[in-house]
């Protein structure tokens, strides 16, 4: 792999400046007394969300203004789609739980170029643990360089996420499975090598795991979707069927639990 451009490594340096001050921005919010509501069936959205979103739009935006802006919390107008190189933002990732006082949520942010990500930052603001990489540069977590663990198969492996939509075989009854709020988090529990997989069998959409996923990349982790294919963002529809992380050889056994479950 090559090394970083020099004007990946700018952006990727303004990237964490914005995310690590949109993370003091979000503490700055109770979430007993935040406002919150309703923007859909199962959706939850709070001020807390409404001003993390305008603040990394400013300071990512207004610096780099040929760039495009995807973001849960912003409408999408469709001019990203002429951009080569587009911010692809969650807020909070995993609303509920910071709601609930929960330290499972986080902010995310990465920087796509011709489809693939290049850049991604992902905040825990409650525990302070911020993951970030560059392509070709590596992964840390606050500072120190991040190595995948990586079970080679689900029998040894502490998997988070739901085991609701895997089948699992007879030989894989030691798999641990457990719940973790924020998909973003998830994989940069993996990357870290604090976890072996990272799953989430439902649907998802770009900003959800667009900044995770070059972090497990460059930790030397496989990512794909359900079915086993690379995630492509700043796509028209921006959905994408679901997510695993994890070694490659375990990466390719969930894809077949998967995919046998239906």
């Amino acid at each position: 792999m090559t090394a970083a451009s020099h004007g990946e490594r700018d952006d990727h340096a303004l990237l964490c400046a914005a995310v690590r001050e949109a993370g003091t921005l979000a503490l700055t919010f109770d979430p007993v007394q935040v406002r919150r509501w309703d923007k859909g069936p199962g959706q939850v959205v709070t001020d807390a969300d409404i001003a993390v979103n305008e603040l990394l739009r400013e300071r990512l935006t207004n610096a780099r203004a040929a760039y495009g802006w995807l973001s849960e919390e912003t409408a999408d107008d469709g001019k990203r789609l002429s951009c080569a190189r587009v911010w692809i933002v969650d807020p909070i990732d995993g609303t509920r739980a910071f709601l609930r006082g929960v330290a499972e949520y986080a902010i995310c942010a990465a920087l796509v170029e011709d489809g693939s990500a290049v850049a991604g930052a992902v905040l825990n603001p409650a525990t302070g643990e911020f993951f970030d990489a560059v392509a070709g540069g590596g992964a840390r977590c606050n500072g120190v360089a991040l190595r995948a663990a990586g079970a080679q198969r689900l029998a040894d492996a502490t998997v988070l996420g739901s085991a609701r939509n895997i089948r699992l075989p007879a030989g894989a009854t030691g798999a641990r499975f457990e719940k973790v709020h924020s998909v973003a988090y998830r994989m940069a529990l993996v990357a870290a090598g604090d976890a072996d997989a990272a799953v989430a069998s439902t649907p998802l959409k770009e900003w959800d795991v667009a900044a995770a996923e070059v972090i497990v990349r460059e930790a030397g982790g496989a990512i794909t979707d359900r079915s086993g294919a690379a995630v492509r963002y700043n796509r028209a529809n921006t959905r994408v069927d679901g997510i695993i992380a994890a070694s490659a050889a375990l990466n390719r056994e969930l894809v077949a639990l998967l995919r046998n479950s239906g």
